[in-house]
């Protein structure tokens, strides 16, 4: 039997996986997706064949899993308008909203819940992101297996053990995005500056790294291994590796990735609070 899906919130990261799901097959029937624009719900029933509605204690009546996609700012108050109906129903929560713990969620919820957090990033708008999950002690495996099904319709899932890991998902993968567009970034500016015109410099630095990004998916071997066999002696690449290097390339990453978990966290705690 198919389990009915809400979506409390229906912005940009919630229509990617909806939309992902029903283009992978998933019935659109058996999903639901709330919103505060009849204009926009309309639109996106209309695109997707889903169900939509302003009503959020309509749309999680008989749900089966409850996708909490609003902003963290307004979570707590989505959540205790929710909470009666969710208790007496009790279906699996899923959160993709950042910073807020599977702890807190569940107790602005009512407690005893099945909850899972979900870190996923925006590449996932073009079905090709990266998600990190972590389910509390409540989740079953059955569950498990729904919820990464629904979020493979939008690109890898990765499941963590301890809830503190997302802090690292969301330093690699969360904002790692951001990362990769400001090399995309720097790669097109340094192009500029040896001559290439900007429209060149921007292709090139563009399909160098999806073709990179491509190549290093598809490959048996690590990035560290095809970094090797494009690394000729004495080389062009072997040079521009070396200046890298010195320059510290890699210390820059580490404490960029730490001050990213190291926010995260605040964050978490921020938001957490009562």
């Amino acid at each position: 039997m198919t389990s009915q899906v809400t979506f409390i919130g229906a912005g940009n990261m919630a229509s990617a996986i909806f939309g992902g799901m029903v283009e992978g097959g998933y019935p659109a029937e058996a999903i639901t997706a709330t919103g505060r624009d009849p204009q926009a719900l309309a639109a996106l029933a209309e695109r997707h064949g889903i169900r939509t509605t302003t009503d959020n204690l309509a749309a999680v009546d008989g749900a089966d899993v409850v996708v909490l996609a609003v902003k963290p700012q307004i979570m707590r108050e989505v959540c205790h308008e929710l909470r009666d109906t969710v208790q007496a129903q009790r279906p699996l929560i899923v959160s993709v909203a950042a910073g807020l713990n599977a702890a807190t969620l569940e107790n602005w919820l009512g407690g005893e819940l099945a909850v899972i957090r979900c870190m996923p990033n925006t590449p996932s708008l073009v079905g090709q992101g990266a998600a990190g999950l972590f389910a509390n002690a409540r989740v079953s495996e059955s569950q498990k297996q729904l919820a990464t099904t629904l979020l493979e319709a939008v690109g890898l899932v990765e499941w963590v053990a301890d809830e503190t890991l997302l802090e690292a998902v969301t330093a690699v993968s969360g904002s790692g995005p951001a990362y990769f567009f400001l090399i995309m970034e720097a790669l097109e500016d340094a192009g500029k500056k040896l001559g290439l015109p900007a429209d060149s410099a921007r292709r090139l630095a563009l399909q160098t790294a999806f073709g990179a990004a491509s190549m290093a998916r598809e490959s048996e071997f690590e990035p560290a291994e095809l970094r090797r066999r494009v690394t000729s002696p004495n080389g062009t690449t072997e040079r521009a590796i070396a200046s890298f290097e010195d320059d510290g390339l890699r210390r820059l990453f580490e404490n960029a990735t730490q001050a990213c978990a190291t926010r995260a966290r605040e964050l978490s705690d921020e938001l957490s609070r009562d």
